[in-house]
């Protein structure tokens, strides 16, 4: 039953004949890369109970591989400099810091993705493994594309939303347990353009 639902909402999205000879490369793939200038990922944070703190990681990097053959497996990777990251206020100091992030030993984290399930035309799920302060755990993100599969290209770029939820105290973030949430929402926001 799983596999016949997987069948049907591939078929679903799949692009016409005509589409995919357009879309996709010599070898079927549709390759795309983050266009750095334009993407970030955030991190909101429970604060005191009554408000949230937002962190903001500028710098990004990372690609995004999709065979339209198989539309169940990608490659996904998504790094971002956490020594850049910033909070606009002193919490940037703090965030950064052994506390937390430990920028100094480990100055990225990471999302690496390889399975894919479509669940609408401009929806999925990737599922992989986050690596943040060197301790890598599995995650699901959700991703909402800025147009169908059908309409994508080799030679237009494409935006991307993804959202997940993380428990800090997962990769050995547990300071101000009574001050600071536990459960961290990301959103990471990308431009990817053709590679």
């Amino acid at each position: 039953m799983k596999r016949w639902l997987i069948a049907a909402i591939a078929l679903a999205v799949l692009p016409a004949p005509s589409a995919v000879s357009q879309a996709q490369s010599q070898d079927g793939r549709l390759r795309y890369v983050v266009d750095d200038t334009n993407s970030e990922v955030q991190a909101r944070v429970a604060f005191f109970g009554m408000s949230h703190k937002t962190a903001r990681f500028p710098d990004m990097s990372g690609s995004f591989v999709l065979s339209l053959a198989n539309l169940t497996t990608v490659d996904m990777a998504v790094t971002v400099d956490a020594r850049t990251l910033t909070t606009g206020d002193s919490g940037t100091a703090r965030l950064r810091s052994r506390q937390f992030f430990d920028v100094a030993n480990h100055p990225t984290v990471s999302f690496v993705g390889d399975r894919i399930y479509f669940t609408g035309e401009r929806t999925a799920n990737v599922s992989g493994q986050i690596t943040a302060k060197g301790i890598t755990r599995p995650s699901t993100i959700a991703v909402t594309f800025s147009r169908p599969l059908a309409e994508m290209s080799t030679s237009d770029p494409v935006s991307i939303v993804a959202t997940t939820t993380i428990d800090r105290r997962q990769f050995d973030m547990t300071a101000f347990p009574l001050i600071i949430g536990n459960q961290v929402a990301i959103t990471i926001r990308a431009r990817m353009v053709p590679a």
